[in-house]
């Protein structure tokens, strides 16, 4: 079985995240925007930071106002688009009308299998992909950054079910 890669700090990419990392990225972030932290704002990012990947604007809403009810989508909007700016989320984008935001953990890469018919992602890891593209961008003399990789099709569930990304209804 292979072992999970390492990022620079020597963390397994299979570990968890290190949350106060990403705090301090962000709080830097704001000082130099002049921008304070607000109960609502902190709120918003540490619900964030505990829900699983790939969440919308209105779920994490859903989530924070089970906390303060008060919480508006504005203000939940113009988190996630700080996370975002600041390098501490990522936004997703997998075809189907939706923004999704994922902690912005490079050591944690991964790509994802997207169904076409429940919208289900899986993330998956296959360290295969990673070195072809290495092989194809280091043969055109192309100096990689960084990647996504999404493929699309139907799950298992949505074939067992007698769903096919090929159908147009469900």
């Amino acid at each position: 079985m292979a072992k999970a890669p390492h990022d620079e700090s020597g963390r397994r990419a299979s570990e968890p995240p290190n949350l106060d990392h990403f705090r301090e990225m962000l709080n830097e972030h704001m000082n130099r925007r002049g921008l304070r932290s607000t109960d609502q704002r902190k709120l918003i990012v540490e619900t964030f930071f505990k829900a699983p990947n790939h969440i919308s604007i209105e779920e994490l809403l859903a989530e924070v106002r089970q906390q303060d009810s008060k919480v508006g989508y504005a203000t939940v909007y113009r988190t996630l688009k700080l996370l975002t700016e600041c390098g501490v989320a990522f936004e997703r984008k997998f075809g189907d009308g939706l923004t999704r935001y994922e902690l912005a953990d490079e050591a944690s890469h991964h790509d994802h299998l997207i169904c076409t018919s429940c919208a289900k992602i899986i993330e998956f890891e296959e360290p295969k992909i990673e070195e072809l593209q290495e092989k194809i961008a280091s043969r055109y003399g192309f100096e990689l950054l960084s990647h996504k990789h999404e493929m699309y099709g139907t799950c298992a569930d949505c074939l067992a079910k007698g769903r096919s990304a090929r159908r147009t209804g469900n």
